[in-house]
């Protein structure tokens, strides 16, 4: 079938899926060297425990099946090493079923770390990163041309990622229709970075100006993805800068990246393009089978866009296959913390010795600047966020950190910047306390050197010994 494939757009494919597999490495990376602390046998949302009371059906799994420290860490890292194999082109030099049996291998494997993640996984970009890497299996190597159903597929996925979050903005906080909402956004996000502090400080004008540019690129761009080139590789660099913008702004894991390698596979590069045999009927017949069921599939993730109760971040399949998305329905005008503290004194006190524990991405010492982790996910500084915001985020695994860090837990200390105890001389005590925090301005920045000032709110958690936390 001649309009089954685009010969000219196999440097998008070859761009996005290289693309594709740098992303996949950073999430199994994370996976790698997160999961003991979070998710393994002595972790905060052990999967052992979850797995014994969740179906294989409702979350499909390897770990359904097995689950060892020792398995996890080998899924883990085997998924690296496949994602750095397709980051090399290895699915380039091996025959068509082989590149994307390949390619079926980090889906699979990321399937089964989201299905048991918990709610350390429950975010949209782990959903979009299956969505995409599953169709990524179907979009050949260099004995085919890219297949035209899938090309099309992936616009679909990208138009509802931006047009998807577009509405739930305009349909929830009113700021965002007032376009008010980056007077505070930049402020109270989940991870500011280290031009966030400039970024608030920009005049208020050009905040409505950045705000009006959102709601045009996600609701009205995402449509001209579907025109004729050169205009629909114009509408998927347009969004490409503003997702640059936002990556510039702080610190959201790989939803940027992941969307932006999206828009990579709509754009026409300017090249010549080598010639190919027309693709095999078995390629054709498999395309155009999961395209249907796709297709098939999209209804729910539709009705929910064009609802006035519109959700975010949901999937509606145990693979992931279609979802739908969205980011910042609401945004939060005052910033919290919650502050963690330790103290070896026998009986704490208000003036013991409390000492304060460093996460590496959540804002603490208020002298501290922001680092750029993005596209690293640091899943309990995200957390830590959310646990701010209202402590029933927190009731699954809050409990769990404050144990693991009053045992001195080596993988738990490891997910933070620094422990302000010995490892033979655990605190005695623990102690949680809110915090709202405001960013300084140019004057208090001078002044103090302190990008943030911070003023105490309550006790988050009154002071816990390793005994109180065994019997919670």
């Amino acid at each position: 079938m001649d309009w089954f494939t685009a010969p000219d757009y196999w440097l998008s494919r070859l761009v996005f899926q290289r693309a594709l597999a740098a992303v996949y490495l950073v999430a199994f990376v994370v996976a790698a060297r997160q999961f003991r602390a979070l998710l393994g046998e002595r972790g905060m949302l052990p999967i052992p425990d979850y797995v014994a009371r969740i179906r294989f059906r409702r979350a499909p799994s390897l770990f359904q099946l097995h689950y060892s420290d020792r398995f996890f860490a080998l899924c883990a890292w085997t998924g690296c090493a496949v994602s750095a194999a397709l980051l090399a082109g290895v699915d380039s030099l091996v025959p068509l079923w082989a590149g994307m049996l390949l390619w079926l291998v980090p889906w699979a494997l990321y399937l089964s770390i989201v299905n048991v993640g918990q709610t350390w996984y429950a975010f949209g970009w782990e959903s979009l990163l299956l969505e995409v890497g599953f169709l990524a299996v179907f979009l050949g190597n260099d004995e085919v041309a890219p297949p035209v159903v899938v090309l099309f597929l992936l616009r679909w996925i990208l138009f509802r990622v931006e047009f998807g979050a577009g509405l739930i903005k305009m349909r929830g906080d009113a700021c965002w229709r007032k376009l008010t909402c980056l007077d505070y956004h930049h402020e109270s996000q989940p991870m500011p970075g280290p031009l966030s502090w400039f970024f608030h400080h920009l005049p208020r004008p050009l905040h409505r100006v950045e705000v009006a540019a959102n709601h045009f690129t996600q609701l009205v761009v995402p449509a001209l993805l579907f025109t004729p080139q050169p205009i629909a590789s114009a509408a998927a660099a347009l969004m490409i800068v503003t997702q640059l913008w936002l990556v510039l702004s702080g610190n959201f894991a790989w939803l940027n990246w992941i969307t932006i390698v999206l828009a990579l596979s709509a754009i026409r590069f300017p090249t010549s393009w080598p010639s190919v045999p027309a693709a095999p009927l078995w390629y054709e017949i498999v395309v155009l089978a999961v395209a249907a069921l796709l297709v098939f599939l999209s209804y729910h993730p539709v009705t929910n866009m064009i609802s006035r109760r519109q959700v975010m971040n949901r999937s509606f399949d145990p693979l992931h296959l279609v979802n739908t998305y969205g980011a910042f329905g609401s945004v939060s005008r005052i910033r919290y913390e919650v502050v963690v503290e330790g103290t070896r004194d026998s009986l704490p006190h208000e003036d013991s010795d409390w000492r304060e524990y460093e996460f590496k991405g959540k804002p603490g010492d208020p002298r501290r600047w922001p680092r750029q982790f993005a596209p690293y996910h640091l899943r309990l500084d995200w957390l830590m966020w959310f646990a701010a915001l209202s402590p029933a985020y927190a009731g699954e695994w809050f409990g769990g950190l404050v144990e693991r860090l009053l045992e001195n837990d080596p993988a738990t200390l490891r997910l933070i910047r620094r422990s302000p105890f010995a490892a033979d001389e655990p605190p005695r005590y623990i102690r949680a306390r809110l915090f709202r925090y405001r960013y300084t301005n140019w004057r208090e920045l001078r002044e103090t050197g302190a990008c943030w000032e911070r003023v105490y709110v309550r006790e988050y958690l009154p002071p816990t010994r390793l005994a109180a936390a065994e019997r919670s």
